[in-house]
């Protein structure tokens, strides 16, 4: 057994990066806040003035679509 001992210490420690890395890759993807607008129709979309902006392109082959208004971070 002593002869494996330095290669099951280096497949443990590569389990364990392994696991962090996975951890932390799903941590930040939960931080992620969903948008409020997002594939609303016009109507809705019109409705929540407060949150949202309904955006119509001029031109190309955009469809039109409904966005969230920027949050303006405040000094602290």
């Amino acid at each position: 057994m002593r002869a494996n001992a330095p290669l099951l210490r280096g497949l443990g420690a590569a389990a364990a990066v392994a696991a962090v890395l996975m951890f932390g890759d799903a941590a930040a993807q939960t931080t992620k806040k969903a948008s409020l607008c997002k594939g609303l129709d016009e109507k809705a979309c019109r409705a929540r003035t407060a949150e949202c902006n309904w955006i119509a392109p001029k031109k190309g082959k955009q469809r039109p679509y409904c966005r969230q208004k920027a949050v303006r971070k405040t000094k602290s």
